[in-house]
Parts: structure tokens; C-alpha cells; sequence
């Protein structure tokens, strides 16, 4: 049924819950684990008119996301190797996280998406969006939603 499940993943409390509640699916259902991590593009407004310096900040972002994505990636490989699922991993930096997790997931020849939710109610969802809810309703893939 479902072979490959594409887990993003971001480093916070409830990604942890993301990798074991994954894995314990992946067991059951024989299936491998892509997981993701989407690093936020650097804001244009923190950007200086110097080139040199614009570069530099560029480049200490890039070096900043890339090592936060490669821990948290192989944190999650560890646990899934250790549990017997097979693990990939992949990581990007983007402006809309929405679209690098559903283009990502496709990319990857996943079947389905596994993300958690921060529950933050009508006022934090109005205040922070929801990258959950935006992707069960745009992702051409199903998605499960762990709570």
C-alpha cells in the first residue's frame, strides 16, 4: 500500500514525535522513510547594500541551515536504522516551505506525507498559519496528521 513516507521535519518538540510516530508506521507497514528538513531562505530585508557583507550573511545562513539540517537528518537516521526502516534524507532552502514539502515529497516518489501538528487554535493558526493545513489542502500526495 504505502512504500515510501516523506516525513518533514524541523527540529522542535513535535518533530520528534514526527520521527517516532513515522517509524513505528514504517515498521508496520514495511515501508522506508525520506526524511526532510526545509531551512528557511534568508530574509531580504536583513540583507545590506554592501555586497560583501550581503555575501557574508549569505553565506553564514547557508552554513547555519545546512548543519541544523544535517544533525536533525542524521538524528532521524539513527533512530529509523535502529528500528530497521530504511532512511533517506533530503534537505532544501526555501521562501514557501508549503511548496518545497509537496514538491520534495513528489520528487522523492513518495506516497504519502507524515507531519504532526502544532494545535495552536484558531488564534496562533490566524497569527502563524499552518503549514499542516495548507498542505492537506494543496498536496496531491495524502497526508496523515499526528496530533
Amino acid at each position: 500500500m504505502y512504500k515510501n513516507l516523506f516525513v518533514p521535519v524541523d527540529g522542535s518538540e513535535l518533530s520528534h514525535r514526527a520521527m517516532d510516530g513515522s517509524i513505528g508506521l514504517a515498521r508496520q507497514l514495511g515501508a522506508s522513510i525520506t526524511g526532510f528538513v526545509v531551512e528557511p531562505d534568508l530574509p531580504l530585508s536583513v540583507l545590506s547594500r554592501d555586497a560583501q557583507t550581503a555575501t557574508e550573511r549569505i553565506k553564514e545562513h547557508e552554513s547555519r541551515n545546512e548543519s541544523h539540517a544535517k544533525a536533525l537528518l542524521e538524528q532521524f537516521e539513527q533512530r529509523a536504522k535502529a528500528a530497521g526502516v530504511p532512511f533517506t534524507a533530503s534537505h532544501v532552502t526555501a521562501y514557501s516551505v508549503n511548496q518545497a514539502i509537496m514538491d520534495e515529497a513528489e520528487k522523492a516518489g513518495c506516497d504519502m506525507i507524515v507531519m504532526v501538528t502544532h494545535g495552536r487554535g484558531p488564534v496562533g493558526e490566524f497569527l502563524f498559519g499552518s503549514h499542516t493545513k495548507n498542505i492537506v489542502a494543496h498536496s496531491k500526495l495524502p497526508v496523515l496528521v499526528l496530533h
